[in-house]
């Protein structure tokens, strides 16, 4: 038997109007690798903050590497090991990929940071993960992708024994999960315990060797990952809730007129031509490879980006909105991929956020009203199911996927004509994806034309009734009807096919 990492047994945990933890017991040993899994709001987040030192439970027994009793700091956690990569980066664009893995823990000489003794060992780490990175280029200079990289070569320099990924691939191309991938398994072999956390099955069959499902603050079950099947997991998960496998248009369904249309857009350098247009009462798909320019695509579309070239249209006249107020003004509102930095303010209210589009609309000479704003949130908050203690609470609470819920309000308080929305189920489970795709079809069948960007090519067919293809810096064609499945879609983004 493996020698036992973290034991905790019977830990509770709550919060003022929530009970994040109800009596859970969790396990791991040296070389394991276990998925931890769960919906947005199931405990997760809070589970493994207990277990690196960050917050202390109301009750039960833990043992981190024979040390009886709660971690009190992430200093304590660090210091017996625990290393935590978080979803959201805490890369600081400004200093150097060097400086960002030893952040805090330069090595100096005669009073000051030792730059070469810095880089070489950032080199040394970053070759031992094989992450072709050069630890001198400031991180603004390098992709997300990379800046992912950089967060797990900086918790492996703390000479991690246990290792916490949250969601480690979301912004990771294939060739990149692959050397991930292998980075974990040769953690394992080594005798690093791993924690990982993630909605991706196929990743999860791969690599871990156990699964713990909590739901609603409870454990529910943990097994080897080869004695129970993904739709066990995903029932585990979601317990009595109804799984729909699908929210796509039904049978006959028959789009509007074109809303906004454009024609040989150019947004360089990915995107050289793409000529499309969006119809009232459909959610309509944009598919391609990460960097083939999708973002960039709708970041034109809201004033974020100047076309080079091409024209667009909205309602039949000429479009060309110089900024984001001109957008929105216009009826074009886009939910950012990166929710947290770019969508949402989480240190304000989850009431702030929901009517920070539409202030005008919940105040009257400029004062606030405040039968209006609850109003407003009240409609709101029932609308997204969003799972909260009180309207007030900051945002940076919740979990993921109730912030992204948050972030799709906020957008349809602005009353848009049409909704883009930006990798709007990065990171959220099983049951908050299903409710996320029903909102867009209700929100379609209600007229407003939607746009989804995704790069899990499976979550397509799950909700678009037409998708376009971004491939080569243009759009090569479009999938519709019966033939928008993820086999099509990916040999049409990777070049095998070319649909009509």
């Amino acid at each position: 038997m493996q020698q036992r990492l973290i034991e905790m047994r019977g830990i509770s945990k709550a919060y003022p109007g929530v009970t994040a933890l109800r009596n859970v017991d969790f396990e791991l040993s040296r070389g394991e690798v276990r998925a931890l899994l769960g919906k947005n709001g199931a405990g997760k987040s809070t589970l493994i903050k207990i277990m690196a030192g960050v917050e202390t439970p109301d009750s039960g027994d833990i043992d981190v590497d024979g040390r009886k009793g709660a971690l009190r700091s992430p200093a304590e956690g660090i210091k017996a090991g625990i290393a935590t990569v978080h979803q959201e980066l805490s890369i600081i664009p400004e200093m150097s990929v060097a400086e960002n893995i030893f952040l805090g823990r330069w090595p100096r000489r005669a009073g000051s940071i030792d730059w070469n003794t810095l880089n070489a060992e950032a080199a040394a780490i970053l070759a031992q993960l094989g992450f072709n990175i050069d630890p001198r280029v400031s991180a603004s200079q390098i992709s997300v992708a990379q800046r992912q990289l950089v967060e797990i070569a900086r918790a492996i320099s703390k000479g991690a024994k246990v290792l916490i990924l949250d969601e480690p691939t979301s912004s990771l191309v294939t060739q990149e999960v692959e050397v991930l991938l292998a980075v974990i398994q040769r953690l394992s072999a080594a005798g690093v315990g791993i924690i990982y956390i993630s909605h991706r099955m196929d990743e999860i069959r791969r690599i871990a060797t156990s699964v713990t499902v909590l739901r609603d603050g409870t454990h529910i079950r943990t097994a080897p990952v080869d004695e129970v099947s993904n739709s066990d997991i995903v029932k585990l998960m979601l317990g009595d809730a109804t799984t729909a496998s699908s929210h796509r248009a039904p049978a006959g369904h028959v789009a509007g007129k074109a809303i906004l249309s454009a024609t040989n857009l150019a947004v360089l350098p990915r995107v050289t031509s793409a000529s499309f247009e969006v119809r009232a009462g459909e959610v309509l798909g944009i598919a391609g490879v990460l960097g083939s320019g999708r973002t960039e695509l709708l970041q034109a579309l809201v004033g974020l980006r100047r076309p080079a070239s091409g024209q667009m249209t909205l309602e039949g006249a000429a479009y060309a909105p110089k900024d984001l107020r001109a957008a929105l003004a216009a009826g074009v509102f886009m939910t950012p991929e990166d929710r947290r930095h770019e969508g949402a303010v989480t240190m304000l209210g989850i009431d702030e956020n929901l009517v920070m589009a539409s202030w005008a609309s919940v105040s009257k000479f400029g004062i606030i009203q405040s039968g209006k704003m609850n109003q407003t949130v009240n409609q709101s908050i029932a609308q997204l199911g969003v799972k909260l203690a009180r309207p007030g609470e900051a945002l940076a609470n919740l979990s993921g996927g109730n912030q992204q819920k948050v972030v799709i309000g906020k957008a349809l308080n602005a009353k848009p004509k049409v909704l883009l929305l930006d990798e709007p189920t990065r990171g959220v489970d099983v049951g908050a994806k299903g409710q996320i795709y029903a909102l867009m079809r209700d929100l379609a069948t209600q007229g407003l034309a939607v746009v989804f960007v995704s790069g899990e090519l499976e979550e397509f067919p799950e909700v678009c009734d037409r998708v376009l293809i971004l491939r080569d810096g243009q759009i090569t064609g479009e999938v519709t009807g019966d033939d928008v499945r993820t086999q099509v879609l990916l040999d049409a983004t990777m070049g095998e096919r070319r649909p009509a």
